[in-house]
């Protein structure tokens, strides 16, 4: 029911203004016109968000594995993309219902995040710095790590009720999401600066997870309640020693 996939879109480089607004508005349209999707409300939606979002990253990785000639393999691409901005869209436009707020503000909103979160490319007042890294204008780029840095702090600026690092991450994210996210946020498990990405060490390393997966099979023991109960005692071992 939330294929998109043979909606046809604007060409390459096209502004998308004209294209997002006929977006809102059909699905204004399908609210009020179409019984099915004028029953659905948040909870409702919450199976298709998480399918669509399966769905995307694989489309994502296939590309990211060599299929960008694909013509195929970028079109399903280019379908996920519009599955998962129909359930933002249809999500905005629950709340517009409700007199909150609308599509106009969540995009405003990222917007302003995005601005307020990178100080290296964006004044304060939104417009571009003279200078920036990407571009190679900026005789003294800022290293990567002090964008990650100031990220972090804007964003803790934004949110000073979150005291511990682990706030904010899902328990709801895949056990082995749950855990690299965990590990990340505790400073865990990055590489070291000037390491380059060992050649077949995605393999490698997916050959030694499936060995854990099989071993854990085999004993019985679920590996996806396994993993998350060792994260969650983690964060708990941490915050107590913090």
């Amino acid at each position: 029911m939330t294929d998109t996939a043979g909606v046809s879109g604007t060409a390459p480089g096209n502004a998308p203004g004209a294209a997002m607004e006929r977006l809102v508005e059909v699905v204004e349209h399908l609210r009020h016109r179409c019984p099915w999707t004028a029953a659905l409300d948040h909870a409702a939606l919450l199976e298709y968000l998480v399918e669509e979002t399966y769905e995307l990253y694989e489309a994502v990785d296939d590309v990211a594995r060599g299929g960008a000639r694909d013509r195929a393999l970028v079109d399903e691409l280019r379908g996920g993309l519009g599955d998962v901005l129909f359930q933002v869209v249809l999500h905005s436009q629950l709340q517009a219902e409700e007199g909150s707020f609308g599509f106009a503000e969540v995009a405003a909103g990222l917007t302003d995040k995005l601005v307020r979160r990178n100080p290296h490319v964006f004044a304060a007042d939104g417009s571009l710095r003279t200078a920036t890294p990407a571009d190679g204008t900026d005789p003294t780029p800022p290293p990567v790590d002090g964008i990650v840095a100031a990220w972090q702090a804007a964003k803790a600026q934004e949110r000073p009720a979150r005291t511990s690092p682990f706030d904010g991450i899902p328990h709801h994210l895949p056990a082995l999401a749950f855990a690299a996210k965990t590990l990340g946020r505790a400073g865990e498990g990055r590489p070291e600066p000037g390491a380059g990405r060992r050649a077949g060490s995605d393999g490698e390393l997916g050959l030694e997870l499936l060995a854990l997966v099989r071993r854990a099979v085999g004993a019985g023991i679920d590996p996806e309640r396994a993993l998350r109960r060792a994260v969650l005692d983690y964060q708990r071992d941490a915050l107590d020693g913090a």
